[in-house]
């Protein structure tokens, strides 16, 4: 699931303002997977941006010492940066999750890691999130209803998280183009302090003494890259066309510096007359009307700003009071974002690396299969039903997670009434979805939450100093009798040759108990109703009761819906 080049900018009439800039000879663009799933709240892996390349090479040496192969296990990092072992692991398999391309000897974070990704992955740690452009909380369109004191006294949000989204209004968040412009000029400002970082020393004098080999630049693809299916180093001049049977002599850093700074200010200015010019021509309208909404064909909701930087993502944004559908065919990319979506049901029904969900509430979405990370934020009264290798939750409220996880659930950030449950449901090929991702469905962690700080150093709404060590709050496990199977309708699902016919996820035994009692329950009362010796017209008011109850229940909880959505198909 490739990458499509970014669209050179059309040639506007001439009554009209200037297109922006055409596009520099190697755009470089932030890889937005590292910043957006790979930062940690753990207090020991930031570090002050003042100190932050002097720490970070000084911590370099104690590695180069401790693992001389180049490779670093949890044990020494855990050492190293005097951590608990569970952290170390937990930051390794985050590294794993958000490498460019697979680590064998890294696996999915139970190896070791190679020292120049590690030292990339905890210098971006010190990344501060976009601040929005306007951070009032007191908005008076806020609708909802949330108490004036938190969890913890207080201090943290008093607005819940669909109060904090809606009250820093969609025209004053960032956008996604914001973000990336945001993370080029990061990368702008700090781009020398990691070349050091990387660089060899060698025998010589001033900036010659300080060398990049061709594969050392190759690792810089875990921060940036160009169109999809070309390495950095074909992209750079002093490593292009090398002799492949000869290795490319390293290359001094001041002048890989040089190269690196001319292309990022190029395309930091590139993309930002770009942003610029779609904003103001607001070419693109994102609100959804439910005439729009046809589940049976595929629809892709983009963001206004930049659509062209957004081909390896697929959004699904700003639906209310609708069912919406994605299969395999429907997704473009490696990547699902499901966002401001409210009182509706998600299918994305189709194998993905990355899933985000933010900013939404009273839904219900299911995600089929994520081969690397699910993230969900700000999101209140919501059902997650999701299954994948890994899956972080911040900052939500009541909302109830069924899950198929090959690794612990992280929870950090302010969050209330958690609840964990097993994975609940199945589609014809979700068995093949989960093999092409490599999730294992007899391993399943969802009841053993990893719970860090409630405080997100790298999130932009500031907290009070301080409280870094405050834990959030964990989830419980769902009651056993409150669990109940979901069930995708059946012409959701195409046809294949060895359709998934029941959860791959092992039920554990008390929940397997709790379902089997029902299913007695159930089958007891339908041969009561066999056997009840009734006239004609009793049957008859039997049924209408009945129908009528099914009917009530279909309303109170919003299921009705969906029935009026797979009319429409």
């Amino acid at each position: 699931m490739a990458d499509e080049p970014l669209d050179p900018p059309a040639a506007p009439p001439p009554e009209m303002a200037p297109s922006p800039a055409a596009p520099p000879s190697a755009l470089l663009r932030p890889r937005r997977e590292a910043f957006e799933h790979g930062l940690l709240p753990i207090p020991k892996l930031i570090f002050p941006e003042s100190t932050l390349a002097q720490t970070l090479a000084q911590l370099k040496e104690k590695l180069v010492a401790a693992a001389p192969d180049g490779r670093v296990g949890a044990e020494t990092l855990a050492e190293s940066l005097q951590i608990p072992h569970e952290q170390a692991a937990l930051a390794l398999g985050t590294l794993a999750a958000v490498l460019p391309t697979e680590d064998p000897a890294l696996a999915d974070g139970g190896g070791t890691a190679d020292l120049r990704d590690l030292l990339l992955f905890l210098y971006i740690q010190s990344y501060k999130r976009l601040v929005p452009r306007s951070a009032h909380k007191d908005s008076p369109a806020v609708a909802d209803v949330w108490p004036s004191t938190s969890a913890f006294d207080g201090y943290l949000s008093q607005l819940s998280p669909i109060q904090l989204v809606r009250s820093n209004s969609r025209r004053f968040m960032p956008s996604q183009a914001d973000e990336e412009i945001h993370q080029l000029s990061y990368l702008q400002k700090h781009m020398a302090n990691i070349l050091s970082l990387l660089a060899d020393s060698i025998e010589g004098e001033g900036d010659d003494s300080m060398v990049l080999t061709m594969e050392t630049f190759e690792h810089l693809g875990f921060l940036v890259k160009v169109s999809e299916g070309t390495s950095l180093s074909q992209t750079a001049t002093f490593f292009a066309n090398s002799d492949p049977d000869m290795p490319a002599a390293p290359v001094p850093a001041s002048q890989i510096l040089e190269w690196m700074s001319l292309n990022i200010a190029s395309s930091l200015e590139y993309c930002t007359e770009r942003s610029a010019a779609k904003e103001s021509s607001q070419q693109i309208d994102t609100d959804v009307t439910m005439t729009d909404v046809n589940t049976s064909q595929p629809r892709n909701s983009t963001p206004s700003s930049n659509p062209s930087y957004y081909r390896n993502t697929t959004f699904v944004e700003g639906f209310s009071k609708t069912s919406v559908v994605k299969h395999a065919a429907d997704v473009k990319g490696h990547s699902v974002k499901i966002l401001n979506c409210h009182d509706s049901v998600i299918y994305i029904l189709a194998p993905v690396k990355y899933a985000t969900v933010y900013g939404c509430s009273d839904a219900t979405v299911v995600l089929g299969a994520v081969g690397k990370v699910v993230k969900v934020e700000h999101c209140e009264r919501v059902h997650i039903i999701a299954a994948a290798k890994r899956i972080s939750i911040a900052n939500c409220r009541e909302c109830i997670f069924y899950l198929g996880v090959n690794h612990q659930p992280l929870v950090l950030g302010d969050n209330h009434k958690l609840q964990v449950a097993p994975f609940n449901t199945h589609y014809p090929q979700l068995l093949e979805h989960l093999t092409q991702v490599g999730v294992d469905p007899t391993l399943n962690k969802w009841d053993q939450p990893f719970v860090l700080g409630v405080v997100d150093p790298h999130d932009s709404l500031s907290h009070p100093a301080g409280v870094s060590d405050v834990k959030a709050e964990s989830a419980a496990s769902l009651d056993p009798d409150l669990f109940t199977n979901f069930l995708i309708p059946s012409c959701f699902g195409a046809e294949v040759q060895k359709p998934t016919k029941c959860n791959p996820f092992p039920l554990p035994e008390i929940y397997g108990a709790s379902q089997r009692k029902k299913h007695s329950a159930l089958e007891d009362i339908q041969k009561t109703v066999r056997e009840l010796q009734l006239d004609d017209n009793r049957k008859r008011e039997l049924t209408i009761a009945l129908h009528a109850q099914f009917k009530d229940w279909l309303y109170a909880s919003g299921n009705i819906r969906q029935l009026y959505c797979l009319q429409g198909d």
